[in-house]
């Protein structure tokens, strides 16, 4: 497990308030997503626009009224 998972005290306290099974799944949920992120944050790419002196491009969406 990850420096920034749950600890043992926060996986304890969710599997006696809501249950073994329940709070056994919420802790491998979110320590789930915390390693997705991790990946994500890891694999993002910068982008670099290729044509100098070029200003973006402003998109106006329109809601219906």
């Amino acid at each position: 497990m990850n420096d920034r998972g749950l600890s043992y005290n926060s996986r304890k306290a969710l599997m006696v308030h809501i249950g073994e099974t329940a709070g056994a799944e919420i802790a491998d949920l979110l320590n789930n997503l915390l390693e997705e992120v991790d990946e994500l944050r890891r694999t993002k790419v910068s982008i670099t626009r290729i044509v100098p002196g070029q200003q973006p491009v402003q998109e106006f969406i329109e809601e219906p009224v």
